[in-house]
């Protein structure tokens, strides 16, 4: 490894830094070659028992998830450097860690690490002993740019005055960071934390630290990076826990998927709303109105009270007849039934063998009365015994089993939800809180698609439901006595094909393996292991629960779906990321505490995010209007740079709207980065034939434009925007001014608006174009 280089100014600096910069990328390499290796021995190991295949198998995972990291770190492996008052050698900060062979100084410090928190919270006035601190920038494995700021107050007045000095660290990099173009994929973040964001990011893991932010202030960076943080800080309980992501959209979770592991952490659970109940992706689309009606938390009461109506009693007594004898099964007897099995658990599918047994048991008495009854008035004829078999006749009767489903049916949280969903006379029966006209919007066919808002509900009911552990007992065994046949022929076959006749006394003592072992025991070494990860074991279970949940854009969840993620992490161990001002559902938030006070109470703490780094100056003046209109109870972000580019209005009437919004972005896609076309849902259709004929779809280019509705764009940024029609945007929408200031707010660079007739008067800001 070569010495690293002393402190040069910037134009030097590119020089200076590649030799080092090139031995860390052999390091990588030294590393990820070591690490291949001994992947390579794993999978060659032959397990002779199963403490050996669960030892091979924890190393395959152990050098597979290595490998994985440093590749991951191979983009962007070194972007920062300290020198130090105290120290001649200086500090690289990137990625990963490395080390050299024995050494116990690291030749790259882990961003993570408390060594490398000075790189991110220094300021001139607060320097934690920085001289100064050095911006890389690499593509690839060669060094394209460096940048200076020296943090000594003195050496910069030597200096000339050095950087700017102000409560922004690193803003010089920050600001050329934004102005560079976007790639698709937030794979450049760690380079734009600034001090305001590192608070949040390292604050303390416990309780529920609410980050409110406006467009552009980095919230999608500091979620992210706090998430790497928390695994990287406490990532032996994280480890056992899992940390879960929630996300607006697919959209979103697709275009932030691979930034963690960028940052070397792939065991994190990324899910929408419609995507977090295992094996269901409910992402039908639904009316604003109905998911705001599901999304309220008397939601709660309404499927607690059709689960209780499923618990019947009988209008009319039933009757069972067996081996010719018919009983009455009367009302009363159903409402012994209800009782028993209600006292037995609260939990209704956990309460039905207790219901069974009750159903059995009392038609196994009038059974035994009839069958046993005394024609000279005497006791009983039967004895326990006989009553004991009888039971066990009764248990087998179809028709008894059939009234056990009809007093206590076996439920699936989908088919409480879909049959009341469907049943109008259901509905006004259990939600006599809701309005008519509200009960009436939750009326739908039983074969309709699931949407986002029915998954906090589904998930209720099934807390409601709960597992029935008989049921669950009866398929184990099934697999046991399947797995015990199976070992039995096994062994049967490997007893046939000994030999009878052995030629020498070795042939005779041979062992085999029904000399060592019986079914049960071959049984049981098939059971099978779950490696799974932690991650992958999280994803499966609805039932599990999480270490540290991170929700961004969490101003569009409604109280139930708080209710859920709540019940996902009884630690109350959050970050939750948000604008009240770009809430755009009608279920959303208005303010922070009224969605969170009802489920944390004042346990919560409020962190605001005041600096706008990716919206420029130019733009946001224009939006700064629209966010007056929304009403919202925020003030905008201050923007801290400036592209001295002026946003643009054109006005294009009737059919001429689609044809000069497909010009405009055949316009802009000849710049450098990104574009987005955003467009009402009226005009979507129109407008994305129009700029597909213009554009035709290249799936190589990961940078191609695309067309989307305003809810489409939430958390995402452009280099280059167009927004179609805004008075159909505030119109069509449900908080329309709140759209409108969302996709104001996505461009980084450019900003154009196309519409038919006169501009709203909030908008009047852009300079027209002809």
């Amino acid at each position: 490894m070569s010495t690293a280089p002393t402190a040069g100014t910037p134009d030097s600096g590119i020089a200076a830094e590649q030799p080092y910069v090139t031995a860390l990328f052999d390091r990588l390499d030294e590393v990820r070659e070591r690490s291949v290796g001994r992947l390579a021995d794993a999978l060659a190991l032959v397990p002779h028992n199963p403490q050996a295949v669960g030892e091979r198998e924890a190393s395959v995972e152990l050098h597979s998830r290595r490998i994985v990291a440093l590749d991951a770190a191979e983009s962007g492996l070194v972007f920062g450097r300290l020198d130090r008052h105290d120290s001649g050698t200086p500090r690289y900060i990137g990625r990963i860690g490395l080390f050299a062979d024995g050494a116990d100084e690291p030749l790259l410090v882990d961003w993570r690490a408390p060594a490398a928190q000075p790189f991110y919270t220094a300021t001139p006035l607060h320097d934690q002993g920085v001289r100064r601190r050095r911006h890389i920038r690499t593509r690839g494995r060669t060094v394209v740019s460096v940048a200076d700021e020296t943090l000594d107050i003195s050496a910069a007045a030597l200096e000339g005055g050095g950087s700017e000095r102000g409560g922004l660290a690193g803003e010089s990099v920050l600001l050329a960071a934004l102005n560079a173009s976007r790639t698709g994929r937030m794979t450049d973040i760690v380079r734009t934390i600034q001090a305001e964001q590192d608070r949040i990011i390292r604050a303390d893991v416990r309780g529920v630290l609410v980050v409110q932010g406006g467009p552009g202030t980095g919230k999608t960076a500091v979620a992210l990076h706090r998430a790497a943080y928390l695994l990287y800080t406490h990532r032996e309980r994280l480890a056992r826990s899992g940390l879960l992501v929630v996300g607006p959209s697919p959209t979103f979770l697709t275009y932030i998927a691979d930034v963690l592991p960028s940052l070397g952490e792939t065991g994190v659970v990324l899910a929408d709303l419609g995507g977090l109940r295992p094996g269901l992706q409910a992402h039908a689309p639904e009316a604003p109105e109905v998911a705001e009606v599901k999304g309220r938390l008397a939601m709660a009461d309404v499927v607690a009270a059709a689960v209780k109506q499923r618990q019947a009693v009988l209008d009319r007594p039933a009757e069972i007849t067996i081996d010719g004898i018919t009983v009455r099964f009367t009302k009363a007897d159903a409402a012994r039934v209800r009782s028993r099995a209600r006292s037995a658990s609260r939990v209704h599918n956990e309460a039905r063998p207790a219901a069974a047994r009750t159903v059995i048991e009392l038609i196994a008495r009038k059974y035994a009365d009839k069958l046993g009854e005394n024609v000279l008035g005497g006791a009983n004829l039967l004895d326990q015994g006989d009553v004991a078999a009888l039971r066990r006749e009764v248990s087998a009767e179809p028709a008894v089993h059939a009234l056990i489903d009809r007093l206590w049916p076996r439920l699936t949280a989908e088919r409480v939800l879909r049959e009341l969903f469907a049943s109008r006379r259901q509905l006004d029966a259990v939600a006599t809180g809701l309005t008519e006209a509200e009960r009436g919007l939750l009326h739908r066919p039983p074969s309709s698609p699931w949407t986002p808002a029915d998954v906090p509900l589904l998930e209720e009911v099934d807390e409601l439901l709960g597992i029935d552990e008989s049921a669950q007992r009866r398929a184990e065994e099934r697999d046991r006595q399947r797995r015990l046949r199976d070992a039995q022929e096994t062994l049967d076959m490997l007893h046939g094909s000994r030999s009878t006749d052995a030629e020498t006394e070795d042939e005779a003592e041979e062992l085999l393996a029904g000399d060592l072992l019986d079914a049960e025991g071959l049984a049981q070494r098939q059971e099978e292991t779950d490696y799974r990860s932690t991650a992958e074991r999280a994803a499966a279970d609805r039932t599990w629960t999480y270490g540290h949940i991170i929700v961004d854009e969490a101003q569009e969840l409604s109280a139930m779906a708080w209710r859920l993620l709540v019940r996902r992490c009884p630690t109350r161990s959050m970050t939750v990321v948000g604008d009240v001002a770009q809430t755009s559902t009608l279920a959303g938030a208005t303010s922070w505490a009224e969605v969170l006070e009802p489920h944390l109470g004042r346990g919560w703490q409020l962190e605001e995010l005041t600096v706008n780094y990716r919206t420029p100056a130019e733009i946001m003046a224009v939006a700064a209007e629209v966010l007056a209109a929304t009403g919202a109870p925020a003030s905008a972000a201050t923007s801290v740079r400036s592209t001295g580019v002026q946003p643009w209005a054109q006005r294009a009437d009737g059919d001429e709207l689609a044809d000069a919004v497909a010009e405009a972005a055949l316009e802009l896609d000849k710049e450098e980065g990104t574009l987005g076309v955003l467009v009402p849902h009226s005009r979507l259709d129109a407008v994305r034939a129009a700029v597909a004929a213009r554009l035709p779809a290249d799936p190589g280019r990961a940078d191609a434009p695309v067309v989307l509705p305003p809810e489409g764009a939430k958390g995402l940024e452009f280099d280059s925007v167009l927004v179609v029609d805004p008075a159909a945007i505030v119109s069509e929408g449900v908080r329309g001014w709140n759209d409108l200031y969302v996709v104001l707010t996505r461009a980084t660079q450019r900003l154009g608006v196309l519409h038919p007739g006169d501009l709203p008067a909030e908008l009047s800001g852009l300079e027209q174009r002809s």
